[in-house]
């Protein structure tokens, strides 16, 4: 009995060893028409958890300048600040300042050709102080205080750190004149001295050298200021020299002209005019941001 065990055990196993390894393992007919071979790009793997993107932030575009200084002019001088502002959105563009809205305000003194200080040494025994130099024959101090709004545009040059740039500008507005009596120190008797202004009274001693002491000061005649409204313009070239984009260096040289509603009285037996013309150098230092 086991031998006929054996040669069963013989004979199968040489039918089992005969046998594809595909056929052995494969599927019934009925469960391989149900089959999807499906492609490997067809597959779906689990989604991961996306991460925000962060994006740079941009520097903040120079769009803005501040600058104050001071204008030499031929009749007097300045002093003065301006705000600009970039007319352009664009970044590149707005930092190159190419056109560019003005904002100022500006006080300045105006003096005659004429004027020339002049020492006096008409002093009493009883005077300790020294005479302060006076100018003979001025009437009246004469200052204004401006507003303006105006445009710079650039016309030359290179907007770039270390470079000059070259702009026409021009700017116009409302100003307030002053008239501020001049008073001199003067002899108006033997004994008697005292503060005189030019008026009918004291003319003829008011332009007298030997009868003048001295200037009677500059607050002297503040009480009896006088305004005069008007209106101003100029119109010049201005040149840039910042070394870098957020500071502001620049010199400024053009003419300006201004008019008032009454003649501006100066100087003695001078023609009074209305309005008044001048040249001007301006030296400005700010800021960009």
């Amino acid at each position: 009995m086991s031998r006929q065990y054996r040669l069963l055990f013989l004979a199968s196993s040489i039918l089992l060893l005969s046998t594809p390894v595909s056929a052995q393992f494969e599927l019934p007919a009925d469960l391989q028409k149900d089959t999807v071979k499906r492609p490997v790009e067809q597959i779906q793997f689990p989604a991961t958890a996306s991460r925000p993107v962060i994006k740079p932030k941009k520097p903040k575009p120079i769009t803005r300048e501040f600058a104050g200084g001071i204008r030499l002019n031929t009749d007097g001088w300045s002093l003065f600040a301006e705000r600009g502002v970039s007319r352009y959105e664009d970044t590149k563009t707005s930092e190159k300042f190419y056109n560019v809205r003005l904002f100022s305000a500006e006080i300045t003194e105006h003096k005659h050709p004429k004027e020339a200080r002049e020492a006096s040494d008409n002093r009493g025994s009883g005077d300790q102080e020294k005479a302060r130099p006076y100018i003979l024959g001025k009437i009246n101090n004469f200052y204004a205080l401006k507003l303006g709004y105006g445009n710079r545009r650039m016309i030359a040059g290179k907007p770039e750190p270390g470079t000059v740039s070259i702009h026409w500008v021009y700017t116009g507005g409302l100003s307030l004149g002053m008239l501020k009596p001049y008073y001199v120190d003067a002899y108006t008797g033997p004994l008697s001295k005292e503060a005189i202004k030019y008026e009918e009274s004291t003319k003829e001693i008011f332009v007298s050298e030997r009868h003048i002491v001295g200037s009677a000061g500059w607050s002297k005649g503040l009480n009896e200021l006088q305004f005069v409204p008007g209106i101003h313009a100029k119109t010049g070239l201005h040149f840039d020299f910042a070394s870098n984009g957020k500071s502001k260096l620049a010199l400024e040289t053009g003419v300006s002209a201004e008019m008032y509603t009454k003649k501006i009285e100066l100087m003695v037996r001078q023609k009074a005019y209305p309005y008044l013309i001048s040249g001007y150098v301006s030296f400005l230092f700010g800021k960009r941001w």
